[in-house]
């Protein structure tokens, strides 16, 4: 029988206040995490996509969530959040977290955990963007946010590199709105996940997803129903100039649709 493949990380040092006793109160301490994580199915055919991996960036991410959270007295109860917080991704079938002391004496003093959660259970706790369309300026709203770029309005060669050369466009219009906004460009699922997971804003440059989904036009309007439909966006929402038409909506389009 084939064993699982598995991740991890290892001796990733942090500085926090943690711990029960008031001489470990007011003050930082060296904290070691190694975090071992067994995957769902194995790496094999992922033509080097990290859309079709765990990230290492979710690891290193539930670390600093769960000291982000509180302040903790038990390193058993910093494991256990930095555990369910690895368990909510899909790819994750089983972790172990071991969480280590390293200025209270000699050595290190710790505790190691090992967790396993149902499937359903981990989906039922995956977090949703909402999707917008930025065609005029706006205030963001809380929580995850992907924008997707209205059409820069470049002159663009015709031929068989056309399409291309016009996603490359909207990427580069990305880059700009990102910049103009102080927000950060995401590129891949992953990152997309990343954004939801932390309730972050992000603007979605698309090449590298759209680039070879057969039939879908580089225009933004195809690409943000697409966007949210692959997402399964909690909304997606038109921020247009008033009096401008709305796009058309698919028939059977599943996602809530509104204007901002």
């Amino acid at each position: 029988m084939d064993q699982p493949d598995r991740i991890h990380l290892r001796d990733y040092i942090v500085s926090a206040e943690i711990g029960a006793f008031q001489t470990e109160r007011g003050q930082d301490q060296r904290l070691r995490f190694n975090i071992e994580v067994e995957l769902a199915t194995h790496v094999v055919g992922v033509d080097d996509e990290v859309d079709r991996i765990l990230s290492y960036d979710i690891l290193t991410g539930a670390v600093a969530a769960g000291l982000a959270d509180r302040r903790y007295d038990l390193l058993e109860t910093l494991a256990e959040k930095i555990a369910a917080q690895v368990l909510a991704h899909p790819r994750a079938a089983q972790v172990s977290v071991t969480v280590e002391k390293l200025d209270r004496v000699p050595g290190a003093l710790g505790v190691t955990l090992t967790r396993r959660q149902a499937r359903v259970a981990a989906e039922e706790t995956t977090a949703r963007l909402r999707v917008i369309f930025h065609g005029t300026d706006l205030s963001l709203p809380g929580g995850g946010v992907a924008l997707v770029p209205d059409d820069p309005h470049l002159p663009l060669p015709q031929g068989g590199n056309a399409r291309e050369v016009a996603l490359l466009a909207l990427d580069q219009a990305a880059w700009a709105l990102a910049g103009r906004l102080g927000l950060t460009v995401a590129d891949s699922h992953t990152e997309l996940e990343w954004a939801a997971t932390e309730a972050r804003a992000v603007v979605w440059a698309p090449a590298r997803m759209a680039r070879d989904v057969p039939g879908l036009p580089p225009q933004p309007h195809a690409l943000a129903l697409w966007l949210a439909d692959r997402l399964e966006a909690t909304r997606l929402d038109w921020a247009m100039p008033k009096g401008t038409a709305l796009p058309a909506i698919p028939a059977g389009f599943r996602i809530p649709v509104g204007r901002v």
